[in-house]
């Protein structure tokens, strides 16, 4: 039997139990929420120390550098929400409020103006289009999306739906406004941004599909991806993140087609985010796997 001596930093107390060598810290926080019912499982964070990194639940005892009296650290990681519900809420609002300023509901603009339609078929393309889009993220979130973790801080819904809701009326406010003008390069423009967003809309759906092909239920199992017979997938051949390229092809797109600036703001804010979240998985490929294919970059191939 093993000991081990959990020190609760935050709590300010001891929690000490008996436990086997083949016991994982996941068991260890099952037994722990039993002693401190207000800390369950997922709010929980056990450390071997106390600046390091969080354990994984999945971590057996044994393969972990302790010897018969194990001391771990608990931070409480405060509220928790499931990235399902987190997804569904950012990815929601956006619809809802795009098509409102669509169909011009009354109090948006100027009362004559009053659920009208515009007289440019663009901006219907383009309603299409963004809703598309969400319902897309949407049915991904419910069917095709296997998450590593199964929540976040509850914090974090708040400031993801600002960020798309957000976002979601400044653009919709002047694609659909009534002085909304097309395009300069007008028809030729929007059909190039079309095919754009829609190539790069497989895309991105085509990446997700190969993604969660890599992942069994309910395993955390992490697996270099790699092309399928799918063309959409040889970009991995070049990129580690394609579901970020093809995102930002699809917003690039999208910009294209409006020729709207805060559409262009939004893309622009989240290629710099994606790129952030590309670099750092990009960095954990490099880590995990001796054998990663150097030839790859983050998100744009040979660029960044």
């Amino acid at each position: 039997m093993k000991y081990l001596r959990t020190s609760l930093h935050e709590a300010h107390c001891i929690f000490k139990c008996k436990v086997e060598p083949n016991a994982t810290i996941g068991e260890i926080k099952s037994m722990f929420h039993k002693s401190h019912p207000q800390w369950y499982p997922a709010r929980q964070s056990i450390r071997l120390d106390p600046k390091g990194k969080s354990l994984k639940d999945e971590d057996v005892l044994q393969h972990l550098p302790v010897g018969t009296t194990a001391t771990f650290y608990f931070r409480d990681l405060g509220a928790q929400i499931s990235w399902v519900t987190v997804f569904l809420t950012e990815y929601t609002g956006p619809l809802v409020l795009y098509l409102m300023f669509y169909f011009r509901v009354s109090f948006i603009y100027a009362p004559k103006y009053d659920f009208t339609t515009s007289k440019h078929w663009v901006v219907h393309l383009a309603c299409m289009c963004h809703s598309f889009h969400f319902m897309k993220r949407l049915l991904e979130t419910l069917f095709v999306h296997r998450f590593s973790h199964g929540t976040m801080p509850l914090r974090n819904i708040f400031k993801n739906c600002t960020y798309y809701w957000g976002f979601a009326a400044w653009m919709a406010y002047y694609v659909n406004h009534p002085l909304y003008t097309p395009p300069i390069y007008g028809e030729q423009q929007i059909r190039l941004a079309l095919i754009i967003f829609l190539f790069c809309q497989i895309g991105n759906f085509s990446i997700h599909i190969a993604l969660r092909n890599l992942r069994p239920p309910g395993s955390k199992t992490r697996k270099i991806p790699y092309p399928t017979k799918n063309p959409f997938t040889w970009i991995f051949l070049l990129v580690s993140c394609p579901n970020y390229t093809y995102e930002l092809g699809a917003w690039f797109g999208f910009t294209l087609m409006t020729q709207c600036l805060p559409v262009a703001f939004f893309t622009l804010v989240g290629f710099i985010q994606m790129t952030v979240w590309a670099k750092g998985k990009h960095r954990s490929y490099l880590k995990e796997f001796r054998d990663y294919p150097p030839l790859r970059s983050p998100i744009l191939p040979f660029i960044l």
